[in-house]
């Protein structure tokens, strides 16, 4: 396959993201001001108006001989979204099990089953605060499907400099992770890395 026609392909994808990201904050920011049953209802209004009109003009295509007569949405229509059994059951069972894991982190959390981490989940919910007073969910929630379209068009474009720095980034969370796990069992120096502790000679 070409370099034309994969840059084509490319944008086209751009051209749906686009117009899909451009629906989800349009239907997102309409929220500010409707209620969401209004918000809901009038975006399906909207989907049904533009479905049922192109519907009909393919039909009058067809009846006037301009066209093949074959159904604008049929790729949707035979679109297979069902899942077998086995694959309900494993979706049941994982989400199950994910539930039971978050329930569980959380009891552990907030019953001080390891004081390390609740005081670092003490710390976070004290930091949301602040984040509440700033903005609300639905401004987060649009901030969230802005950075969820518009991440990977940056990582491809800046992935050497997106990796450098979550490498730094990382770096450093694991010197403070580092410092905080030292200080929380006492403040002792770092344990010497060679076995036995053993002090290598000096030449």
């Amino acid at each position: 396959m070409s370099s034309k026609v994969m840059d084509l392909i490319y944008w086209k994808d751009m051209e749906r993201t686009g117009m899909v990201l451009t629906g989800l904050v349009v239907g997102l920011l309409s929220l500010f001001q409707l209620s969401i049953i209004t918000v809901v209802s009038t975006l399906s209004l909207a989907i049904m108006c533009f479905t049922i009109s192109v519907r009909i003009y393919y039909k009058l295509l067809h009846v006037l001989q301009l066209g093949d007569g074959v159904h604008p949405f049929q790729s949707y229509l035979e679109l297979d979204i069902s899942l077998s059994g086995e694959e309900a059951q494993h979706c049941m069972q994982k989400a199950i099990v994910l539930s039971f894991s978050a329930v569980d982190a959380l009891r552990n959390l907030i019953f001080v089953g390891n004081l390390f981490n609740s005081l670092k989940f003490l710390f976070l919910m004290y930091l949301v605060t602040f984040l509440g007073n700033l903005c609300n969910g639905l401004t987060l929630l649009i901030i969230g499907v802005i950075a969820v379209f518009s991440f990977p068009l940056f990582y491809t474009k800046h992935q050497d400099k997106v990796d450098s720095c979550f490498v730094a980034v990382q770096a450093h969370i694991d010197n403070i992770k580092d410092f905080l796990h030292r200080l929380a069992q006492g403040g002792g120096p770092t344990p010497d890395p060679t076995p036995g502790g053993a002090k290598p000679k000096a030449h």
